[in-house]
């Protein structure tokens, strides 16, 4: 694997497929916010063969740098353009020859965070979420957002996503410490409103004799004070608004994924087990939200 001495900044996989362009867009207007530098890496992974085929595999690994180089440009001019006026602090070019994801998990360690499509041109018919996408949810060593293209131009009525509120799900557990400080860092910097939701129950439930729904009301309303705590002094040009519901999590973060810009989230939560890095919500909302999604680990 190669090693770099280069500011990664913000690290965008491309591999020039219609969610990696998304993907590129997306980290074009968060290096303008942040000010901050732009590497665009692209992974040829190795060919292993079992038979001597010379002259074949040569015009094949031709085709693979020339198609690199032909990625990484395309990448750079849709970078650009995605900025707009805006000049970026600096913008990087890498592409590495090894296994896709050991390759991206190395420069992840390096990064602010780590920018991928939702499916690349690997992906599998009806997949919502590609394995390498997946597998980079589980391994990078920075916050991962993962962009959609569909969910890139306009919400609801013609509203311009870049007004819309972020949302942040929370838990209760401290795993998820490190989504809030990135929600609520994204929301200031975007000049826009903070969702901060709870759920108190991790299963649909209905009413039942002898419940004290109340208790439990008030014990997330405990939760979510807690949890905004510091953050709010921290960050007072963020309004916050505070929701709390008593059904599955991932569903109405998925819900709410429609009216908002970011969908932020913690990779373990309180039902997560020793040895998971991504739990099951975290998955889901990654999967399914109509919205980015950002993946912080605890």
């Amino acid at each position: 694997m190669s090693e770099t001495a280069t500011d990664i900044g913000i690290l965008v996989a491309v591999d020039g497929s219609p969610e990696s362009d998304a993907a590129v867009r997306w980290a074009a207007r968060e290096a303008v916010l942040r000010n901050r530098p732009v590497t665009l890496i692209h992974v040829v992974a190795p060919i292993v063969v079992t038979w001597p085929i010379d002259g074949v595999m040569t015009s094949y690994y031709e085709w693979q740098e020339e198609n690199a180089r032909t990625v990484v440009t395309a990448a750079e001019k849709a970078l650009t353009a995605a900025a707009g006026d805006h000049t970026l602090a600096a913008v990087n070019i890498e592409i590495r020859h090894d296994a896709i994801v050991p390759e991206l998990t190395a420069a992840s360690e390096h990064a602010d965070l780590l920018v991928i499509g939702s499916r690349g041109l690997g992906r599998v018919g009806g997949a919502l979420l590609g394995s390498i996408s997946r597998t980079l949810l589980h391994h990078a060593r920075c916050p991962v957002v993962v962009t959609k293209e569909a969910v890139t131009k306009e919400a609801g009525a013609g509203t311009p996503r870049d007004t819309l509120p972020v949302l942040l799900g929370i838990d209760g557990s401290p795993a998820s410490e490190n989504a809030t400080a990135f929600a609520f860092s994204e929301a200031s910097f975007r000049g826009v409103d903070l969702i901060a939701l709870h759920a108190w129950s991790d299963v649909a439930v209905f009413p039942a004799l002898g419940m004290d729904w109340h208790t439990y009301e008030q014990q997330g309303h405990e939760i979510l004070a807690e949890r905004l705590a510091g953050w709010q002094e921290r960050y007072p040009d963020v309004h916050v608004q505070r929701r709390l519901v008593s059904d599955k999590p991932a569903h109405w973060l998925i819900e709410e994924s429609e009216n908002v810009q970011l969908v932020v989230v913690g990779s373990r939560g309180r039902g997560g087990l020793a040895g998971m890095l991504l739990g099951s919500v975290s998955t889901a909302v990654a999967e399914s939200a109509l919205a980015p999604v950002a993946v912080l680990r605890g």
